[in-house]
């Protein structure tokens, strides 16, 4: 069985060094937990690292995360389905919102619960995914202010998970006028700016965000240390938090090729070949996890004679070349991840998740 290891020494490596870089620059910062699925042993380690804001777009992994921790502040970050309302006030301290009858409905909910429920209200500003549009928001605040129960504790946007538009100074600055001018007009108090994740980390390195920008919501940078400018490394981070350890279950030199009439795969792809290989050998390997579990474009393979060649729904295809390091089966092949590699893997209950 195909098993998934946390080394907790570099999960720490990487959140004190961004945790100093935070406490640095007066910014507070939440730890974005989705990729873990609610698995409670990992979110027991964050929890030992002294994480106080956990952040999910799943309220059952919130839920998890409460039972572990009861004291961290949990935060729901994506706009609320309005079918969960009781469950998002019972279990999310904070939550991002953009449209006023959800948030109606979850004062209503806070007053029946008792409880006061904060919220940030996310602005479009570029990438086109959630976000009240900037002519609106004056209006829109204007309107929250008025409800009970709710508690509006910041402003934020999203920036470069959908359409890859990238955050610059100009958009920054631009988030935080929008804050100045909610609190000059309804004289209120806007504690954070919640401009910053992952792709923002290396700017803040630079001094290139502002000052007012003072809350991030990190989780690739965590677990990838990932540079998300240049595609690389974060200087200072580690990118081997998780590795997946594989069990090669065949191995046989095989053509390079396939023979007989092609047509497209139960994936739907036509698979390609290079006309070069057609009569040459290779030996070939099949490990023991699929396209259930991740696709493999998020694989990145530790031995560099080990190219992915193409997977099924449960089987995946290596190509070891002439094998010379003499793998044989039963052998374990290893891969370090990239962040939609292992957020598949996690929500797969035939990966094995393993903490060293």
């Amino acid at each position: 069985m195909a098993f998934l290891k946390l080394y907790k020494d570099r999960l720490k490596h990487n959140y004190r060094f961004l945790d100093k870089l935070f406490k640095k620059n007066n910014t507070e910062w939440g730890v974005v937990t989705k990729v873990l699925c609610g698995n409670e042993p990992f979110i027991q380690e964050l929890a030992a690292m002294g994480v106080t804001q956990m952040h999910d777009t799943r309220i059952s992994n919130l839920k998890a995360i409460k039972e572990i921790t009861p004291d961290v502040q949990t935060v729901y970050i994506k706009p609320p389905p309005k079918r969960s309302i009781a469950k998002l006030i019972k279990y999310a301290d904070v939550s991002f919102n953009t449209d006023l009858s959800v948030i109606k409905m979850l004062s209503d909910e806070a007053v029946k619960q008792k409880k006061k429920h904060k919220i940030i209200i996310m602005v479009e500003m570029g990438d086109l995914r959630e976000g009240v549009m900037g002519e609106d928001l004056l209006d829109f605040y204007g309107q929250v202010f008025k409800l009970p129960n709710i508690n509006i504790v910041g402003i934020g946007t999203n920036l470069n998970c959908l359409n890859g538009i990238m955050p610059s100074q100009d958009k920054m600055v631009q988030l935080s006028l929008y804050k100045q001018l909610i609190e000059v007009k309804f004289n209120k108090k806007i504690p954070w700016v919640s401009g910053g994740t992952t792709v923002a980390v290396p700017m803040l390195i630079k001094q290139q965000i502002p000052k007012s920008v003072n809350h991030f919501r990190i989780g690739e940078a965590l677990y990838f240390g990932k540079d998300i400018f240049t595609d690389g490394v974060i200087k200072g981070l580690r990118s081997d938090v998780f590795r997946l350890y594989t069990e090669i279950i065949e191995l046989y030199e095989k053509p390079m090729t396939p023979t007989g009439e092609q047509m497209e795969n139960p994936s739907g792809k036509l698979t390609t070949f290079d006309e070069e290989d057609i009569g040459k050998k290779s030996y070939r390997a099949i490990i023991d996890i699929g396209l259930l579990e991740c696709n493999p474009q998020f694989l990145i393979s530790e031995d560099e004679n080990v190219k992915v060649i193409e997977a099924s729904s449960d089987m995946l295809v290596l190509d070891l070349g002439r094998n010379t390091k003499k793998y044989k089966v039963g052998d374990l092949v290893t891969f370090q991840l990239k962040y939609m590699g292992a957020l598949g893997l996690m929500n797969s209950n035939y990966i094995q998740k393993v903490v060293e």
